[in-house]
């Protein structure tokens, strides 16, 4: 037999797509996931195994191997992209982790907004169109003292909108030493120019005066802009102008102060045993016209940017043709109303917000954490590795408080073998990785480090003890 005909004896014996779909184990597959995803994968599968058979002279599959590629191919494939994951990163905040976690109630409220129609821009008791900023701007004017308030997609939404409806054709002036990158390489400088304005560049990058700004006024100025340095900090021979003092020069100029404050904390952050965070009430005090700052971050909601201030300037915002673009949805604006809701109550919110109690978790609590799940964690390695129980110090994340470190505990994990063999750090952080809920940890030192302060629900603990013990490296 010559190798021409042994490859097509062997692509003889490949079943037919019809047998294969008639096997049990497929059609209950079908119910499963839909004949047209069942069929597309059979498809495959039969593809992938006639361009074997023509590259080698390896076996044919048996119809029950072919049924458990199809099987493994539709699991892989009806795996959500979005997953849960462990945060093992020591960044409580963390941008591509998802930022904040919500609150239950306020998960549950954004989940019966999008299930059932409401009253997003109705107006119940007049029975005509609403305004959607009106489920949250009491709220927000009543814990930040501002006259007026609107919500954006996010903060950086919220300095485009305000620049756009305030400044548009003309120059704003901001200090060199505040002209940051925020996440994603967006930064304030392209916003500006986004916005239709003309930055205005004023001081030096460590120190500048308020002399810089009042030289830096002319006939095309159009709003002074202050942008809190929230994701670096210069340390010194260095010098900014107090607030109070640019919202005096502009002023005396007849011009709006705008504020873009970033964190968006609502409490006072001393009570987690942080440095004091500048609030957005703050900084009306302190003569800001319009503050901007996240919902995601330090107030520990969902996505969003508040622009909060003089009630005539709000209202310019919200006239402006930008403001539709950048608007929050119903799910949204339901979670932040519960979280907004907490926020009354400092007390309260340190309870029931989970970034503010994650930042507040002692060292001695993670400690203990640790050292429940290190026995899991070793009998996972096996003798590969060592896990240890270690301090290190946890970050807030997402810019804010950015030299700040909590005090943690993390399982320090050390492989035992010489380098290259196959379980190093990155090996190691990778089996994680493909765990079913996977696990994120950082590598530092050459080792693999899991900081536990993310991990405080028990059912977490034994969620993760429970596939480490199934899933052995």
């Amino acid at each position: 037999m010559n190798k021409r005909s042994g490859s097509s004896e062997r692509l003889a014996a490949i079943p037919s797509v019809d047998r294969l779909l008639q096997q049990p184990a497929l059609v209950a597959a079908a119910s499963a996931h839909g004949r047209s995803m069942v069929l597309d994968a059979v498809r495959e599968v039969l593809a992938e195994q006639r361009r074997a058979l023509k590259r080698d002279a390896s076996a044919p599959a048996s119809p029950e191997e072919l049924v458990d590629a199809t099987l493994q191919r539709l699991s892989a494939a009806s795996l959500p992209s979005l997953r849960r994951v462990f945060n093992l990163t020591g960044t409580v905040l963390h941008t591509n982790l998802g930022r904040a976690l919500l609150p239950p109630q306020a998960a549950e409220a954004a989940k019966q907004a999008l299930v059932a129609p409401s009253n997003l821009e109705f107006d119940l008791a007049e029975g005509r169109r609403g305004e959607r900023d009106s489920h949250l701007e009491a709220l927000v004017c009543r814990l930040t003292g501002a006259e007026a308030a609107t919500v954006v997609n996010n903060n950086a939404a919220g300095v485009l909108l305000a620049l756009s409806a305030l400044a548009f054709g003309r120059e704003v002036p901001v200090s060199r030493g505040e002209l940051v990158e925020i996440g994603g390489s967006f930064r304030i400088p392209d916003v500006i120019e986004a916005a239709g304005c003309r930055l205005v560049e004023v001081g030096t990058t460590n120190r500048t005066h308020l002399g810089d700004y009042e030289r830096a006024i002319g006939p095309r100025t159009a709003a002074l802009l202050k942008v809190h340095t929230s994701n670096y900090a210069i340390v010194g021979f260095a010098a900014a102008v107090a607030e109070a003092d640019l919202a005096a020069a502009a002023h005396a100029k007849a011009l709006p102060f705008i504020t873009d404050l970033g964190s968006g904390s609502l409490i006072d952050m001393t009570l987690l045993g942080l440095p004091a965070e500048r609030t957005p009430r703050d900084a009306l005090r302190d003569g800001a016209d319009l503050v901007c700052f996240s919902g995601d971050k330090l107030l520990g909601g969902v996505q969003a940017g508040f622009v909060v201030g003089r009630r005539e300037l709000v209202e310019k915002l919200r006239r402006h043709p930008l403001k539709r673009a950048l608007r929050l949805d119903k799910g949204r604006i339901a979670a932040l109303e519960v979280v907004l809701r907490l926020s009354l109550d400092p007390d309260r919110a340190r309870a029931s917000i989970p970034t503010l109690r994650l930042l507040g978790r002692s060292q001695k609590e993670i400690s203990e954490t640790a050292r429940r799940l290190q026995p899991a964690m070793q009998a996972w390695c096996g003798e590969s590795a060592t896990v240890e129980v270690a301090d290190c110090a946890s970050q807030v994340g997402s810019g804010s408080l950015p030299v700040d470190r909590l005090p943690s505990a993390a399982l320090r994990i050390r492989s035992t073998q010489a380098r290259g063999a196959g379980a190093g750090p990155d090996q190691l952080a990778r089996a994680l990785r493909a765990l079913p809920v996977p696990v994120i940890g950082r590598i530092h030192e050459d080792a693999l480090w899991l900081d536990l302060r993310c991990v405080e629900d028990p059912a977490d603990e034994a969620l993760l003890s429970e596939q480490l013990r199934k899933s052995p490296l």
